[in-house]
């Protein structure tokens, strides 16, 4: 991602700062919650969603057979390897082993992130050892 875009994706993440956590919503400074935080980036960086996101659990512990939100990503975005993911790109996170990802996080810098988190809202925070563990699937914002 070249760097007007990668700062553009930022600006736009930032600006939802502050955003309350509510489950499956996705409006700046009302509500959302690591998908629709996403789902409002992608909207003001790339246009319209491609397609409307069915109900999901919030079931961080989640197993099964199919990665369905890397899978969902992969439809609509580049995936790189996570060692390459820098700032601007998505991040999903796999919050227990062997679990599913289930996690959605935007890198702000070599060390931060940010992300929407129960009770706390939209923050951006370090990307400490134990958060980059989890980093399961980076992806890249498509051009407009």
């Amino acid at each position: 991602m070249n760097a007007a875009k990668s700062q553009r994706v930022i600006t736009i993440a930032r600006s939802w700062l502050g955003t309350p956590y509510h489950d499956q919503a996705s409006l700046r400074g009302v509500g959302c919650d690591c998908l629709g935080l996403a789902r409002g980036v992608w909207r003001e960086v790339v246009g319209p969603e491609p397609f409307p996101i069915p109900p999901y659990s919030r079931d961080w512990g989640e197993t099964g057979p199919r990665e369905v939100l890397a899978d969902g990503a992969r439809r609509m975005m580049p995936e790189i390897a996570p060692s390459e993911a820098g700032p601007g790109a998505l991040v999903l996170f796999r919050m227990k082993p062997r679990a599913i990802a289930k996690h959605v996080g935007i890198l702000t810098g070599p060390d931060r992130f940010l992300h929407a988190y129960e009770r706390l809202g939209v923050i951006e925070e370090p990307l400490n050892l134990s958060w980059r563990r989890r980093i399961a699937f980076a992806f890249l914002f498509p051009q407009r």
